[in-house]
């Protein structure tokens, strides 16, 4: 995704650099007021843009897009960044870049998911990532759950809502003949070829009774009254109901 050199108009591989020195220096004029130090300060680090978009190469998504939204997140983290604190900007930026990122790829998901939810989402990325840095290894959903003092299973519901869609035409498998893909995987045992099939020849079976007794068989079978509910509906004896009902039953077997 990185290989051209151009991304948005910029020539990637002329970009400018910053040292520590020139960086206080510049974080302290813009601070008293220098826009111009605010833009050396945003040219000088967008090498950092480039090596955060680098995470999320294998997403499908456009580099020049994932290159402006990283941007926006580097200039919200030149603009807010406290030079009292005793922290490289590269530490304070990054996490400002990733974030703004991630924002933007959640808002422009392909599955719609609730405003009140990608916030709940955003929340717990957050959160992992703290924990994460702490004790340096994954963190558990209990854990997620406990920083942020929500029940678990709004943890689990937020992250499996953020989750990419994988395509049925993903391919999975590939021994250098046809690639075996997600939808090759999949089996839906409710509606299978058989199933169909025998909906369109009961249909077709169907269509060869008459009213009343598609109407008997839909008050028996669909709405599931007895034989004497029907024969009092439809004016006729209990019998002559047990009598169509079984003839046409027959016939639909015949036909199948």
């Amino acid at each position: 995704m990185l290989g051209k050199v151009e991304i948005c108009g910029v020539n990637t591989a002329q970009l400018p650099t910053l040292s520590s020195d020139e960086m206080d220096r510049l974080f302290c004029r813009w601070k008293a007021g220098d826009t111009t130090a605010r833009e050396k300060l945003v040219e000088g680090n967008l090498r950092l843009v480039l090596s955060v978009i680098q995470r999320f190469a294998n997403r499908g998504e456009n580099a020049d897009d994932l290159f402006q939204v990283g941007c926006v997140g580097l200039i919200k983290a030149v603009d807010h960044f406290d030079i009292s604190q005793n922290v490289k900007f590269s530490t304070y930026g990054v996490p400002m870049i990733v974030g703004e990122i991630r924002r933007y790829l959640r808002d422009n998901s392909a599955i719609r998911v609730s405003r009140s939810m990608r916030d709940t989402a955003y929340r717990v990325l957050q959160a992992k990532e703290k924990l994460q840095r702490q004790s340096q290894r994954e963190p558990t959903v209990d854990q997620i759950a406990q920083e942020l003092d929500i029940p678990r299973e709004d943890v689990v519901f937020a992250m499996d809502a953020v989750v990419d869609p994988v395509s049925l035409f993903e391919p999975i498998y590939s021994d250098g003949g046809d690639a075996v893909c997600v939808m090759d995987q999949v089996c839906d045992s409710k509606n299978t070829d058989e199933d169909w099939l025998e909906h369109i020849a009961l249909k077709q079976a169907m269509s060869h009774l008459s009213a009343r007794a598609q109407h008997i068989l839909a008050l028996r079978f669909c709405e599931g009254k007895t034989q004497m509910e029907v024969s009092a509906e439809i004016g006729i004896s209990q019998a002559q109901v047990s009598r169509l009902e079984k003839n046409a039953i027959q016939s639909i077997r015949q036909e199948i």
